[in-house]
């Protein structure tokens, strides 16, 4: 039997008889034929409420009955029950409530539909039966307690839909992270998969995608591209657009560790001739400070402090010549410099007329005093120098690894060393940008040699001599 809608007056107390009235009208929401039982409803609280056989009346003629005193288990509240409801035969007693609900269409097949989130979403697929509608609704159901549950209509997006919200979302980026991630889609991944729905998009997919791109780029061009791509579809996930990514175990070419050149204080001495005093300052801040390019590109005059000799990075200019913040907190820091380069940096500031009033002021422009461009300058600038001192390739990124290297070589401990590179970790510092040199490798080959065959090495010592 199911019965429903009984209305509940009375009071509800406990057995320590305290007391309250009833906030909300309960309701007998259901009635199970072996039982008696009945559930009330009051709010938000569904309690089973038991009543004996001798407590319910049933009239044949009208479908009514009344129940008196009950006791609601487990917290055992009495409630005084006088009312009535309709009742329907059901020889199955209490129903089944199903997620969602179904509809038999007028060609015969049956639809799904449920509810989620406040948004009604009605199947695109409908079933030959309506027990094969409800199997689809309790996969749906249980998709979402597992928080598995993607959004039907979000796959229908193609992925140049999904790449503009992606983008536009990306607020929080530096303005040039957002152009590299446009350029990447751009000419990379649109022009294979845009006109594809995004829940058509597969894994291997991807994979043909990241084989085309490994023919003709680099490693590290292709996991820079790939992680773009990976990072759109994480979007669509988080936004319940997909339930599964389809960059998921996608294996990418090995990126080698890059062997970065090895250079004299005569190649760097050559170098700064043939940049001329103002370029050769910024040189020297890349290889002794460790000073990436925009770092060196948004160094104002503010931010270096002639009395006390250091100077502040907490700024770096884009290549969109727009001043932002480093991107992490280890980037932000003020590094002491040597006296001579302190000096060298006064001197530049005079050539070009700067006084303390000139805080703003860049340090380092372009030969016509505009901001530095890094390509412009690359190929106007750094590059010719490079060939005319004999270092064809020399990219100014590694004089940092040089700066890595000898901070290092010097003994200059790894926190010092990881905090004035500016790195969030000292296995970057060392992993990366630090190598050993030969003259290092020498002496440590001569120090293991001396320590486990010192008779012989003394004999080389007295040879030598």
């Amino acid at each position: 039997m199911i019965a429903e809608g009984l209305p509940l007056v009375g009071l509800i107390s406990t057995d320590t008889n305290r007391s309250g009235r009833i906030g909300a009208l309960p309701t007998i929401s259901r009635r199970t034929r072996s039982t008696g039982q009945l559930i009330a409803v009051a709010g938000t609280q569904q309690l089973p409420v038991c009543l004996g056989p001798n407590r319910v009346r049933t009239s044949p003629s009208s479908g009514q009955f009344w129940a008196g005193v009950a006791i609601v288990t487990p917290s055992r509240f009495q409630v005084l029950v006088k009312g009535h409801c309709t009742v329907s035969n059901d020889s199955r007693g209490a129903s089944r409530r199903h997620f969602g609900s179904v509809r038999r269409l007028p060609s015969g097949r049956y639809q799904a539909s449920y509810w989620h989130d406040g948004t009604r979403h009605v199947g695109q697929t409908t079933f030959k039966s309506k027990a094969d509608a409800h199997a689809h609704l309790s996969l749906v159901e249980t998709e979402i307690r597992r928080g598995q549950w993607a959004d039907p209509d979000g796959g229908r997006l193609t992925v140049d839909e999904l790449a503009a919200l992606w983008l536009e979302a990306g607020t929080v980026k530096r303005s040039s992270t957002r152009a590299r991630d446009e350029t990447i889609l751009r000419l990379h991944v649109l022009p294979v998969l845009g006109k594809k729905k995004v829940s058509s998009v597969t894994p291997a997919d991807i994979v043909a995608l990241v084989n085309t791109w490994s023919l003709h780029q680099a490693p590290s061009t292709v996991a820079r591209q790939y992680t773009a791509t990976a990072a759109m579809f994480s979007f669509a996930v988080d936004s319940e657009r997909i339930a599964r990514t389809p960059c998921r175990r996608i294996r990418l070419p090995q990126v080698p560790i890059v062997e970065r050149p090895e250079l004299s204080a005569d190649e760097l001495t050559r170098l700064g001739e043939e940049l001329g005093k103002d370029y050769a300052v910024m040189m020297w801040c890349a290889a002794v400070l460790g000073l990436r390019f925009a770092e060196c590109a948004g160094l104002t005059v503010d931010r270096v402090d002639l009395t006390s000799e250091t100077i502040t990075v907490d700024r770096q200019l884009g290549r969109d010549g727009v001043l932002s913040r480093p991107k992490s907190a280890a980037g932000r820091r003020t590094l002491a410099c040597p006296s001579w380069l302190v000096t060298e940096l006064g001197a530049l500031r005079a050539r070009r007329g700067l006084t303390g009033d000139d805080g703003n002021a860049f340090v380092f422009v372009s030969p016509e005093g505009a901001p530095l461009h890094y390509t412009n300058w690359r190929r106007r600038v750094w590059g010719p120098a490079c060939e005319r001192a004999g270092l064809p390739g020399l990219r100014l990124h590694d004089l940092r690894s040089l700066s890595a290297t000898a901070l290092v070589a010097t003994g200059t401990n790894v926190k010092t060393a990881q905090r004035r590179l500016g790195h969030s970790s000292a296995s970057v510092t060392l992993d990366i940008y630090a190598r050993s040199t030969k003259a290092a490798d020498r002496e440590a080959a001569e120090r293991v040699g001396a320590y486990l065959r010192p008779s012989l090495a003394h004999e080389s010592r007295t040879l030598d001599i």
